[in-house]
This record gives C-alpha cells, structure tokens and sequence, in this order.
C-alpha cells in the first residue's frame, strides 16, 4: 500500500510540474511580446540589465518591471494549476489544441484574404484601372507598403480573426487548391495570352510559404509528419510517451523557442527587421507582402510551441498509463 501511495504521488507530482512548465511555457509567449514591444517600441531597457546590474550596481527599475513580468506570470501559472490540481493533462491538451486550431485557421483567412485584395489591388495599379475607382490620391497610397500594411493588411487579418471565431474548418486542403490554381494561371496567361506580372508568382509564394509553415501545428497534432525510427514502433504506449515527451520538452518546445529568439531578439533581427520596416520585394508592381512572409516564421513558431506543449502534456500522460489514449490511424514511419 505504501508503495503504491508512492507510485500515485510521484504520478500527481509530475502531471503537475508538467501542467506548471507547459502553461508557463504559454504565457511567456504574450510576455515576451509585450517586453519586447516595450524595450523596441517604448525605449525601455529589456531584462538585460536587471543580471547586469547584480555586479555593476543597480538596474532600472522599469528592466525590473519587465522581468517582473515574467514573475507575475510564473506565479499567475501556478495559482491556476493549483486551483485546478484535479484537472487532468489530456483535457488541458485539448483545451491547448483546440485554442491552436484556431490560430492556424485565422491564419489561413489571413493569406487567403490578403492574397486575393492585395494580388486585387497590384492588378489594378499594374493597368492603370486603380485611380479611376478610388482616385488618384489613393491610388498613390496604396502603391505604399507603410499605408496599404497598416490599412489593408492588418484590417484583413482581424476579421480573419473574426471569420476563424465562425469557421470550423482549417480549410488548408483549399489553400493547396488555390496555390495549384494560381500556378495554373501563370502558366494559362504566360504561354496563351503571353501575360505574365510580378504578382502572380508573389501570390503563389505567399500561399505555398502559409501552406508549408502553417499547416505543420495541424500535422504534428494528426501524427502527420514522417518519422523516421527502427524501434519506436515497436515500443509501449508508457514508452512511446515518455519518448514524446522528453522529444517535446527538449527538442521541439526549444526549437520554437530559438526561431522566437533568433527572429525577435533585437531590431536587426531576421523577423523583427522587415517586420517593422514593411519590408517588400524590389518589384514595384508586385504584392507587397514580403514583411508579412517573414513573420510567416514566428507564426509558424508559435503554433508549433503551443502544439508541442499540447504534446508533451499527451504524452506525459501516455507514460502515466492515464485513460483516454489517442490512436492515429495514419502515422508514417520509415525505417
């Protein structure tokens, strides 16, 4: 009996540490924007010279406030994991899944709505057709990334956001659709009609980059992604889980982590740079959508983030012997 009182506390333990480290895991992603929108926006110092001030003296008190951020969220975590201690680590999972499917399809809206107005709009401008609908001041705007991505684009993506709230599908067998169709096109318009503009391979590079980098959280979840093992397959659920887990916790969850870094760390950043520049191809009549292609990785990023914490804590639970067990049908292996 001892034993097994052992055993059962030892269980309740890690499903709980599991639940502190994947919830915190998600609220440092709101954080961490906000800190960064402070230190890169508002002139604040960062976190930095709250670990530099420990040997040189004292920090500002606003570094303080940021890493305070950090703090009130660890703490916000383990309040809700302690008030809800008999919650268990797949319904947690599905809460997180079905929060991250609604991100990817207000992702999918997003490129798909954007697409079609922005390709819209350089088809317009391209002929000469746009100043005779909207008139030649506005016109001229919208030949601008910094007025048609403040007033076009991000308009777009919130009532993507609305749209995703309605739309239970994540609609990418449509997007795969679509960036077939748009190459049809190009081929059609270039060797039929000899008509071929810079948009029209922008367009199809738009979609496929939201294709491949969206559609990874979905695939993870459905055990889409090819795995290459020569024992995996064999192995017990409890094996398989604890596998998973340490893979998610250790490879995927710091993988997202280092794109995030990489990709927002400063404002010479990979991801942080052409984002706050709206920066766009050298084609003056193309989609001017090329800043948004590079925060494609920092969706990309986040999703599979909040898809591997949702991960680790199924498989934490498969090593845990705990009921409820998914089996997918259609999970490819090699080797």
């Amino acid at each position: 009996m001892a034993n097994g009182s052992e055993v059962y506390a030892a269980g309740r333990g890690l499903q709980m540490s599991v639940r502190a480290i994947g919830w915190f895991m998600l609220a440092a992603v709101p954080i961490y924007f906000l800190n960064n929108y402070l230190t890169f926006v508002m002139g604040w110092p960062g976190v930095a010279p709250v670990f530099a001030g420990m040997s040189e003296g004292a920090a500002d008190m606003r570094a303080w406030g940021q890493l305070g951020l950090y703090l009130a969220g660890g703490l916000l975590v383990l309040l809700y994991v302690g008030k809800t201690a008999a919650a268990h680590l797949r319904d947690d999972a599905a809460r997180i899944s079905a929060f991250n499917a609604y991100l990817v399809r207000a992702a999918f809206w997003a490129v798909f709505l954007i697409g079609i107005i922005d390709t819209s709009i350089s088809f317009l401008r391209i002929e000469g057709i746009l100043p005779y609908l909207v008139g030649g001041g506005l016109s001229d705007e919208l030949g601008r990334v910094h007025f048609r991505g403040p007033y076009v684009h991000i308009p777009l993506i919130f009532v993507a956001l609305i749209i995703a709230i309605k739309s239970k599908t994540l609609g990418f067998h449509w997007l795969t659709l679509l960036v077939v169709l748009s190459e049809l096109l190009i081929v059609i318009t270039r060797f039929i009609f000899s008509y071929e503009q810079a948009f029209m391979g922008d367009l199809v590079r738009f979609w496929y980059a939201a294709l491949f980098l969206f559609a990874s959280a979905y695939t993870l979840v459905e055990e889409g992604h090819v795995r290459v093992d020569v024992f995996y397959a064999g192995f017990t659920n409890k094996t398989k889980g604890f596998v998973n887990a340490v893979g998610s916790l250790f490879m995927g969850i710091t993988f997202c982590w280092t794109i995030i870094f990489v990709g927002l760390g400063s404002k010479t950043s990979i991801v942080y740079s052409p984002v706050a520049n709206f920066e766009i191809s050298q084609s003056g009549f193309g989609m001017q959508v090329k800043y948004l292609m590079a925060a494609f990785l920092v969706v990309f990023a986040i999703t599979m983030l909040i898809q591997f914490v949702s991960y680790l804590m199924e498989a934490v639970a498969d090593y845990l012997d705990q009921p409820g067990h998914k089996e997918h049908e259609a999970s490819p292996s090699a080797g």
